[in-house]
């Protein structure tokens, strides 16, 4: 009956950012490409036996011994794939995203913690951003930074940040008011109240919202492969293509055995916090 240019909106709108803030992008892609280059030199550095012993002491020492087996046995069992170095590409992909939304996020929860306004505008942001089929993070992602690592990790950094946001805002709110009147009767200022009252109560709340935020990343990660995003996305991008079942299977396995160490060592910091 009428129609309605949502489609030729967007790409009028993403066709003025990138011909009017290239130099604004060409800043973000030198500043997240450098940053990720010397993450991933940091974990590709070392020997693999020596991050498979380091890693697994930290699994041990966070989440006891039955986690820290199993980060032995799965990342012998990756590096015996010959699927080590995308895995440390993919562990830099993911510090490297979570770390930007984490550092978007998390100060954006406490503000809409504290203001209502922010909170009735963040939320039905972040519901459209967590709604929305993450392919199309793909399309604007490429058209701002082009293709490579880059695009995926602005991709993958806009799909996790939801979590942080939300829980960070339900941590705070979620303090009781009684030790609130506690800490204003022992003359707290509204900073002292924020980090010595406010984020202590709701660490557990927030490390659960980082928790879910690196496993949105890891899930997104894989699918940025399709932008040539690289680490173990690659495999099974390619395993897909040319029916390779071998190295589908493999790059997948890879993928579990890191998503179980990352959830299972964010979940143990949780518990500790509380």
């Amino acid at each position: 009956m009428f129609d309605i240019p949502v489609g030729d909106f967007f790409e009028f709108l993403i066709n003025w950012l990138t011909e009017n803030l290239g130099g604004f992008f060409d800043l973000i892609t030198v500043t997240v490409k450098t940053f990720l280059v010397g993450i991933e030199n940091v974990l590709l550095f070392p020997h693999p036996i020596l991050m498979i012993i380091l890693l697994s002491a930290l699994a041990w020492y966070v989440s006891g011994k039955g986690v820290g087996i199993f980060t032995v046995i799965g990342l012998f069992v990756v590096e015996g794939m010959d699927m080590w170095e995308g895995t440390m590409e993919t562990l830099a992909l993911i510090i490297t995203a979570v770390f930007i939304a984490l550092l978007v996020g998390i100060p954006l929860g406490i503000w809409a913690s504290k203001n209502s306004t922010v909170e009735k505008i963040t939320r039905p942001v972040l519901d459209f951003m967590q709604t929305m089929p993450a392919f199309v993070y793909l399309i604007p992602a490429v058209l701002f930074f082009g293709l490579g690592e880059v695009p995926g990790i602005i991709a993958t950094l806009i799909f996790a940040m939801p979590p942080a946001v939300r829980l960070t805002n339900l941590g705070i709110r979620q303090v009781p008011e009684e030790i609130r009147e506690a800490a204003l009767a022992f003359g707290s200022d509204s900073r002292q109240m924020l980090f010595k009252v406010e984020l202590p109560v709701a660490l557990p709340t927030i490390l659960a919202g980082v928790n879910q935020t690196i496993m949105l990343a890891l899930s997104m990660v894989v699918i940025a492969a399709l932008i040539g995003a690289g680490g173990l996305g690659q495999p099974v991008v390619t395993g897909l293509q040319q029916l390779d079942i071998g190295l589908g299977f493999e790059g997948g396995l890879a993928i579990v055995i890191l998503a179980v160490f990352l959830d299972r060592v964010t979940q143990s910091l949780g518990e500790r916090s509380q």
